[in-house]
């Protein structure tokens, strides 16, 4: 009974596993979807999106069949919630790349990113694909190290985020307002998904360690400034 018991719970971990991927793949495809204006590769993004959705439903059907038959406690009952609540952040991240796909469907045979922005959207698409990977490996090795890591990675998104903001606010801009909703909204859509990454990871933090991940990094804070005064005295 225990080892179907923790095959139960194993099932939950690959179930998450496979949802990072999907959408991981998605967020990537769509935005070829979107600078390429390939209305077939939207569209199948598009459609792709319903087995991430399915994924999520079997996965929480697991979870609630094994809270209600086997009562988990401590560190199990640790993993069944807070994978749940994984699978939300995931789920809202395969949406987020079908909104990438459905814009690109909307402007079609149009680009709705200007040619001057297609370095700044290709380097958001490519970053949210890598650290949604990072997130995936997170769940697999249960790296804390790794996790915390993600909230770093992150800030390589904000910093491009306010980047295409400048180049809607630069008085040289002459795309249009359609064109800058476009792009704000593009925006948007990757600080959203990578937010959603850096969520499964610190989720992850706090199912290894039971300490949420922004109290566990200010806890560290002190040690490694302590450790770097002993080595300066």
């Amino acid at each position: 009974m225990r080892d179907a018991y923790h095959e139960e719970l194993d099932s939950i971990g690959d179930g998450l596993v496979e949802m990072a991927r999907l959408v991981g793949s998605a967020i990537g495809r769509a935005t070829t979807a979107m600078l390429d204006s390939d209305l077939k590769l939207a569209e199948n993004v598009i459609e792709a999106d319903q087995r991430v959705d399915e994924l999520q439903h079997e996965l929480e059907a697991r979870a609630i069949a094994l809270l209600a038959r086997q009562q988990p406690v401590a560190t199990d009952l640790r993993i069944v919630v807070t994978s749940l609540r994984m699978s939300a952040d995931l789920e809202r991240s395969g949406d987020l790349a079908q909104h990438v796909a459905k814009l690109a469907r909307l402007r079609y045979p149009d680009r709705a990113v200007p040619s001057d922005l297609h370095a700044t959207i290709l380097e958001m698409g490519q970053l949210a694909q890598r650290l949604m990977a990072k997130a995936a490996e997170v769940i697999i090795t249960k790296d804390v190290d790794l996790a915390l890591q993600l909230e770093q990675d992150d800030d390589a998104m904000d910093l491009l985020h306010r980047t295409l903001f400048q180049h809607l606010m630069d008085d040289r801009w002459k795309h249009g307002i359609e064109t800058a909703v476009d792009v704000t909204l593009l925006g948007r859509y990757y600080e959203r998904f990578a937010d959603h990454a850096v969520s499964v990871a610190k989720r992850v933090v706090y199912l290894v360690t039971g300490e949420h991940a922004d109290e566990l990094q200010v806890d560290v804070q002190p040690e490694i400034q302590a450790v770097s005064g002993a080595e300066g005295a």
